[in-house]
């Protein structure tokens, strides 16, 4: 008996084990695997640029809301004010963002992106346009009009603010020093390492 079960445990150990396909038929599923595999690849385009997907969600927001305060931001994106301003000092030693005092509020700061961030989110927007490619390229131009429209009435109805991602505030994982960048062509580039 015992050379038996031992014969079935051995037998066992050479079964290859299988993805658990079923839970592709789950659209949460599916868009947490998208999601999390999109976000991976971005983050590895915008690594030897020393930014973070969340670099290219800031200065986003703040190309459209340039002359706003911080305390208006962080309200209008739903995060905590400090995160806000560790998401903005760490633009602001990049050299991609500044603070400007409020001329209507003294007490206050009004942010601006400088030259060398709006050339960056440029070039960081067509490098999303890249990655959104990539991703939908086995869909036709009216069926990735269809699937966007379709995601954003579900996020629509989850009610989840438009164009916030929801990963927006920075974790102690990702808290690096930041580094001033040039003002040239590539103002991204650090020039030196503050490690």
């Amino acid at each position: 008996m015992r050379g038996i079960i031992a014969g079935v445990a051995r037998d066992l150990t050479r079964v290859q084990a299988a993805p658990a396909r079923g839970l592709s038929r789950r659209a949460g599923f599916l868009l947490v695997q998208l999601g999390t595999h999109r976000h991976r690849r971005f983050a590895e385009r915008l690594a030897p640029l020393d930014l973070h997907p969340r670099h290219f969600g800031m200065l986003s927001q703040l190309a459209v809301n340039e002359g706003q305060s911080q305390q208006a931001l962080s309200r209008a994106l739903g995060i905590h004010r400090s995160a806000l301003v560790a998401l903005v000092d760490d633009l602001e030693l990049r050299g991609l963002a500044e603070r400007r005092l409020d001329p209507l509020d003294r007490r206050a700061y009004a942010l601006y992106l400088t030259r060398p961030g709006h050339e960056l989110l440029a070039e960081l927007e067509r490098t999303a346009d890249d990655d959104e490619a990539e991703l939908l390229t086995a869909l036709d131009a009216s069926e990735r009009s269809q699937l966007i429209s379709l995601l954003q009435r579900v996020a629509d109805s989850q009610d989840l603010t438009a164009g916030v991602h929801p990963n927006l505030e920075p974790r102690e994982d990702n808290n690096r020093p930041a580094q001033k960048v040039s003002s040239t062509r590539h103002a991204h580039t650090p020039r030196t390492s503050t490690r």
